[in-house]
């Protein structure tokens, strides 16, 4: 900690000077900056190589470091871009838990677990076999390769009760990420200008997703456990909708997980109006206090659309999702995704069934449990000493965030901009409603990095509020 402090002392006395020098000027010896600022040659040289990575030193061998030449960029005209594009779509932008943020600062917004809780050997070791294989050279089926789409069928099969057939293989069809998958069920399944219910507040991917396939979102309030089915079954009959969006497991943002009672009204509703259930299991290997329990393993109608995802579980690196349909209704995703994507890579796909089928991946999902236990209460606790304003209205029974109310009026746009200047980042609630938001919330991800700031960031946030609500 020391060095990194005397790096940075001297990174900054270092910029200052170089401001007032001219391009080319030789900065001084490593030897005169161990003299001057009494450390070792070590934290100089980290110094430099900081310096280096910012563009503002280049190292010549034998001669020393110097001063990089600044380059004014020529300015370009690109106004006729105007006219060709015309008037803009009013689309939702990338959430600002898409953002990455500098190492010193203090980083809840994230949506993607830390590396630390992911099953990096097998990952790596997956990635040595699969380039060693044809994989790494062909071209894989249209729908994904056949062994990966019988274990994700055979997964969702574990679950169907008695009396109801588990998907095969054949309904399986695997994608680049579920955020493809969303894409593709929106305009397959819905249609531009169609009404789509969804859950409000929600992903905001697939409020994303919406947009650009230009349905139309009717949202539908929904709780910690889950939506009112009484709700959605007025908002199938006033609108006309034959699809609704949900996560009935450990939802992003909120955590909430349906019981069994409100996961069988929901889809006695979706079955009696003749509609879909686009299912998210995004969160399947996140589960703390409670196991992912998927309403489409109780569906051999053809009813759910299930949508699951290994990048959170497996690694960013791999994008590998499947989405398993029955009858008509898989035939149109898997045409819609052949027009936007064509397949997907053979060697990520190797990949993950390779980590999956491994006896250390169930060893890795049992060791993340308690993992992620012990990341959420940390930042619970964390919260209720140091931010009493914000309140954890239920605690998550899996999944990888806290939905976090705030004080009605609460200026998220300040707030958020105000704890980053304090070096914490926050994601504003507002991004997770489809519609106006019904109140100040923000989204916290406790299975980040560096554990150990969560309290530092909890009081920071506490500070913050405090300051806005004196004012």
């Amino acid at each position: 900690m020391a060095d990194s402090s005397s790096a940075n002392r001297i990174v900054a006395d270092l910029r200052a000077w170089i401001s007032a020098a001219a391009p080319g000027s030789q900065l001084p010896s490593s030897r005169e900056l161990v003299a001057r600022h009494g450390a070792s040659p070590v934290t100089v040289q980290k110094a430099l190589r900081t310096l280096a990575s910012l563009g503002l030193v280049e190292s010549r061998p034998g001669a020393g470091t110097f001063v990089r030449a600044r380059t004014v960029a020529r300015a370009h005209d690109y106004s006729w871009q105007t006219a060709a594009l015309g008037a803009p779509r009013s689309l939702p932008t990338l959430s600002s838990a898409m953002r990455t943020v500098a190492d010193d600062v203090i980083a809840l917004h994230s949506g993607y677990p830390d590396p630390e809780l992911l099953p990096g050997r097998l990952v790596r070791a997956a990635f040595a076999r699969a380039a060693r294989t044809d994989a790494a050279l062909s071209r894989s089926p249209a729908a994904g390769l056949p062994e990966l789409r019988a274990w994700f069928a055979a997964q969702l099969g574990t679950g169907a009760p008695a009396g109801v057939a588990p998907p095969a293989a054949s309904d399986v069809v695997i994608l680049p990420g579920s955020q493809i998958g969303l894409s593709a069920a929106f305009r397959a399944l819905v249609g531009p200008g169609r009404p789509l219910l969804m859950e409000s507040p929600t992903y905001w991917g697939a409020i994303l997703a919406a947009a650009q396939a230009g349905v139309q979102v009717v949202p539908v309030p929904s709780g910690s456990d889950g939506p009112d089915p009484d709700a959605l079954a007025r908002a199938f009959a006033q609108t006309g909708a034959r699809a609704f969006y949900a996560q009935p497991v450990f939802a992003n943002p909120t955590g909430a997980y349906w019981s069994r009672q409100r996961a069988d009204q929901v889809l006695e509703t979706v079955r009696r109006h003749g509609a879909f259930l686009i299912e998210d299991d995004w969160a399947h290997d996140f589960g703390i206090a409670a196991e992912a329990a998927p309403l489409a393993a109780r569906d051999d109608g053809g009813h759910v659309v299930y949508l699951r995802s290994l990048t959170k579980s497996i690694s960013p690196a791999v994008r590998v999702a499947a989405v398993i349909a029955r009858g008509p209704a898989r035939e149109r995703l898997l045409a819609d995704f052949q027009a936007s994507s064509v397949y997907v890579s053979g060697i990520l796909q190797a990949v993950a069934l390779d980590v999956v089928t491994q006896p250390a991946w169930r060893t890795h999902l049992r060791q993340l449990r308690p993992q992620l236990a012990g990341r959420r209460d940390l930042l619970i606790d964390a919260l209720r000493e140091h931010a009493p304003l914000a309140q954890v209205e239920a605690v998550p029974k899996g999944g990888l965030n806290l939905w976090v109310r705030l004080p009605d009026h609460t200026d998220l746009a300040a707030l958020t901009r105000d704890c980053e200047s304090a070096g914490v980042r926050v994601a504003p609630g507002n991004e997770w409603f489809p519609a106006e938001q019904a109140g100040a919330y923000l989204r916290l991800n406790y299975s980040g990095p560096n554990p150990g700031a969560f309290g530092e960031g909890a009081r920071i946030l506490g500070r913050v509020m405090e300051q806005h609500r004196q004012q």
